[in-house]
C-alpha cells in the first residue's frame, strides 16, 4: 500500500506540472491571438518597412488596347510615399507624393504640382484601375476602419484570414465596405472594394508570391472591375530594398519635380 500510495503521489505531481505547463502555454497562447488589426499591420509593414525603395511595371489593359509602364517608388513609415514614373519617355517624371492625409501631383506637360483634395484620393489613378489610395499603401485603414475577422481557413500550408472592413463615417473614401483576405505571413491574396449598397465594384486578385528584397510577399497582382473582366491593372515587383535610405527631402513637393 505504501508503494502504491507513493506512485499515486508521484502521479498527482506529474499531473499538477503537466496542468501548469498547459496553462502556461494556453495564457501564451491567448497572449499571441491574432487581431485583425495585427493583421493588417503586419500587412502594411510587410510591403513598407520602416523605408522602402522599390522597381515596379504597371500594365493598363483595355479590350481595344494595352501599354505598360515603368515605376519607381519610397515611403517612409506607413504614411509617407513619392511614387515616379520612369518610362515611357511621355509619362517618365510624373509622380504623385503623399505626406500625411495629403497627397500632390506633379505633371512634366503642366510644370507645376496639384494638390489633390481627399475626394479625388478614391478615384483612377494614371487611367488605370487603382486609385491613388491603392498605390500609397498607407495606414488609412488603421486610422479610418473598423475590421472584424469574419472567416479562418487552412490553404497551402498557411493559415488564411478574411476579414470584413467598414470605414467610419469620417472616413475620405467611396467605399462601403472592403473584405481583405491575408495569409498568416501577412501577404494579401485578395481584396474586394463595395459601393454603399454593399455590391461589389472592383476586387484585386494576387496572380503571385514569391521573396523579393529579403521578404516574400505579392509580387504580382491585378485590379480589375467586376462588371469589365476584359479591363484590368496589373502591378508587378522588379526590384525591392526595404531597408533603404531615404532623405527627408525626397517627400517634399520641390521632390515631385525629379532630382
Amino acid at each position: 500500500m505504501r508503494q502504491y500510495g507513493t506512485v499515486t503521489g508521484r502521479s498527482q505531481r506529474v499531473v499538477r506540472h503537466v496542468l501548469a505547463v498547459v496553462g502556461l502555454a494556453y495564457a501564451w497562447a491567448a497572449s499571441a491571438e491574432v487581431t485583425a488589426r495585427g493583421l493588417i499591420e503586419g500587412a502594411l509593414d510587410l510591403t513598407r518597412g520602416t523605408s522602402s525603395y522599390t522597381e515596379l511595371t504597371m500594365t493598363i489593359h483595355r479590350p481595344a488596347w494595352e501599354r505598360t509602364l515603368s515605376l519607381t517608388a519610397w515611403t517612409r513609415g506607413r504614411e509617407d510615399a513619392l511614387i515616379r514614373f520612369t518610362a515611357p519617355p511621355k509619362d517618365a517624371g510624373t509622380a504623385t507624393l503623399k505626406k500625411g492625409d495629403q497627397m500632390w501631383t506633379y505633371s512634366p506637360k503642366i510644370r507645376r504640382e496639384v494638390r489633390l483634395p481627399s475626394s479625388m484620393m478614391s478615384q483612377q489613378w494614371a487611367g488605370s484601375d487603382f486609385s491613388y489610395n491603392d498605390l500609397s499603401r498607407s495606414d488609412k485603414y488603421l486610422r479610418y476602419y473598423d475590421f472584424e475577422i469574419i472567416q479562418t481557413e487552412e490553404r497551402d500550408g498557411h493559415t488564411v484570414y478574411t476579414m470584413d472592413m467598414i470605414p467610419r463615417d469620417d472616413a475620405p473614401v467611396v467605399w462601403g465596405k472592403e473584405t481583405l483576405v491575408l495569409r498568416d505571413d501577412y501577404v494579401t491574396l485578395s481584396q474586394t472594394f463595395y459601393d454603399q449598397e454593399l455590391e461589389p465594384v472592383k476586387r484585386m486578385e494576387t496572380l503571385a508570391v514569391g521573396t523579393l528584397g529579403g521578404r516574400t510577399f505579392a509580387l504580382a497582382m491585378r485590379m480589375q472591375s467586376v462588371d469589365k473582366p476584359d479591363s484590368w491593372t496589373e502591378i508587378r515587383y522588379v526590384a525591392a530594398d526595404f531597408d533603404a535610405t531615404v532623405e527627408d527631402s525626397l517627400f517634399t513637393t520641390f521632390s515631385l519635380r525629379g532630382r
